[in-house]
């Protein structure tokens, strides 16, 4: 059953419909943004999942940005190489994403909650962007003790990536395994995820960047974390906030930046270098939902392999550009492989 990829993250359900600019404003949402909702707190956004049930093109879809990484990482290196870890609740909707799981041939060691729903994401698309509402459900309740039942698979792989939403969730449980990282000398991949983690869950950021070997993140994120964390530098300036990452750095530390069709910025003690993004016909372009984490899911497959720097993040991006030509964070049926 092991696997040389771990993951933690959010397994959700994606709830995704194309909606107008009316409807965002509505809820008072961003056209590209990211989210948090509480069943509990009586946000009215919590209206948004039942409007989706609603309307008939709304696509159930398999989702959390940690679950697409590990899918896309499967789609690239084939079946039982990836362990994904993250909580559900026993329901119709934790067994469709285990379903998609087993067809893309990634492993789910899901801890089960019998009386919390699956947790849930809006994924509403205006044009090429989309702003995400989560309601995390089950997803909020992993707990660090469920590594501790499968330490095996943690003690087989090689390397870990971790969804920077759970950091809104276990930070104790991403430290469990960044402390293991650390003292075996294994990669220790993060991401960003969302520009609202850096402001409203800077103290668990704080407490988890010691342990990650690579961070990725888009501008967005960056702009945040530079905001949040008060660097000495414009929060536009991708190649000076991931300068200040890697020099504050108790370890080796290598930052990937992303920015949609511009290059992507990669930062570490040995310098910078950037990576032009490889132009996609517009109109091969059917969802850009996912894009991200699809580049981190090619990226962590190349590194999987043993492939250097320069090829997993050529990965990433090919992976991306296969991603936004499908619906949702998914990719191709027919297997296409990778080459440079």
């Amino acid at each position: 059953m092991s696997a040389p990829l771990v993951v933690l993250g959010n397994p959700l359900l994606d709830f995704q419909a194309d909606v107008t600019a009316e409807y965002l404003a509505k809820y008072s949402l961003k056209d590209n943004d990211a989210i948090l909702v509480d069943a509990k707190s009586g946000d009215a956004k919590m209206a948004i999942f039942d409007d989706l049930l609603q309307m008939p093109e709304t696509k159930l879809v398999a989702g959390g940005a940690a679950q697409n990484t590990a899918r896309g990482a499967a789609y690239v290196l084939g079946v039982g190489q990836v362990v994904y870890f993250g909580s559900v609740g026993k329901d119709k909707f934790s067994e469709r994403l285990l379903n998609e799981n087993e067809k893309a041939g990634v492993k789910s060691m899901y801890q089960v909650q019998n009386d919390i729903g699956t947790g849930k994401c809006a994924a509403l698309i205006t044009g090429h962007n989309r702003s995400l509402v989560t309601d995390l459900g089950a997803a909020n309740f992993f707990t660090p003790d469920h590594l501790d039942k499968h330490w095996d698979l943690v003690e087989a792989a090689k390397l870990f990536y971790i969804g920077g939403f759970h950091l809104t969730v276990s930070p104790d449980a991403i430290v469990k395994l960044g402390q293991h990282a650390k003292e075996n000398n294994k990669p220790f991949i993060l991401n960003f995820s969302a520009p609202f983690i850096p402001h409203v869950f800077k103290d668990a950021l704080a407490k988890v960047l010691p342990y990650a070997t690579v961070i990725i993140a888009n501008e967005s994120e960056a702009e945040a974390f530079c905001d949040a964390f008060q660097l000495d530098c414009a929060n536009t300036d991708l190649e000076g906030i991931a300068q200040r990452i890697v020099k504050d750095s108790p370890v080796e530390k290598t930052v990937i930046f992303t920015h949609g069709v511009e290059p992507t910025v990669v930062v570490s003690s040995k310098g910078t270098s950037t990576y032009p993004v490889k132009p996609l016909d517009s109109s091969k372009i059917v969802d850009t939902n996912g894009a991200g984490d699809a580049f981190a899911g090619g990226f962590v497959a190349g590194l999987t392999k043993g492939k250097d720097l320069e090829t997993s993040i050529d990965m990433g991006q090919w992976l991306a550009a296969l991603s936004i030509q499908e619906v949702g964070p998914s990719y191709p049926s027919k297997k296409i492989s990778y080459s440079k």
